[in-house]
């Protein structure tokens, strides 16, 4: 009885220890099992790709402005339920030259989810992000950073990238001399930067984002998009 007490407790324990490993894994941004993907690029070129996730809203409007003061070009991953409620915002980005990207249709964690789910998912905002008018190659970024297998599995088959990133100062920060601090100390050429601004009221974010544009333009470094820096 003794000793299937204690085969049971490691059972248990390897069972526990292997699901804490899973979780950490599908939330790597330098790793996935197969495929490829993407969360920086090795350059000497000061370029660095500024992303944007979620939307579009009606924050497109303030972001634009930033963007074309500053001649950045930047990566937005849209996310399909918005670009359905705000469809004249995603033509404003296109119509900007900026690039798009695939977020998922409703921004659920790719994770354990079925091959149709996934399919649908991504072929259904593939689909609205054509309606916008974009005709360029659309990377896909995961919701939340989240996959595991059947995600990387789709991407992989249909020659597609996972792209994720280096600097994402909102994990961390709350207030936008932080936020931007973060990203101006840790900076380097090839760097892949995530913001959320999308649903921000309060202003922060488009802060942030000035303030980000500014001090990095000032050290020399220029905003392109996700392919640009690729292509490095």
């Amino acid at each position: 009885m003794k000793k299937k007490l204690i085969f049971f407790s490691i059972g248990f324990l390897v069972m526990v220890l292997l699901f804490i490993g899973t979780f950490k894994v599908t939330k790597l941004t330098t790793f996935q099992f197969f495929g490829g993907l993407t969360y920086q690029v090795e350059t000497e070129d000061k370029v660095i790709a500024l992303t944007f996730d979620d939307g579009p809203t009606k924050n497109v409007d303030q972001i634009l402005p930033l963007l074309d003061k500053y001649k950045a070009k930047a990566t937005f991953f849209l996310i399909g339920n918005d670009i359905e409620k705000y469809p004249e915002e995603a033509k404003k980005l296109v119509e900007a030259g900026h690039q798009i990207g695939n977020h998922t249709y409703s921004h659920k964690r790719m994770v354990l989810k079925s091959p149709s789910f996934i399919k649908e998912e991504i072929e259904k905002t593939d689909e609205l992000i054509r309606k916008s008018g974009y005709k360029s190659e659309i990377d896909f970024r995961p919701p939340y950073g989240k996959k595991l297998v059947g995600l990387p599995y789709y991407l992989n088959k249909h020659n597609r990238e996972t792209i994720m990133w280096s600097l994402e100062p909102d994990t961390y920060y709350t207030i936008a001399d932080e936020k931007v601090n973060y990203v101006v100390e840790n900076i380097k050429p090839g760097s892949i930067i995530l913001l959320h601004p999308m649903y921000d009221q309060t202003g922060v974010s488009i802060e942030v984002i000035e303030d980000i544009l500014r001090d990095l333009t000032n050290k020399g470094y220029k905003f392109v998009t996700v392919d640009e820096l690729q292509e490095l």
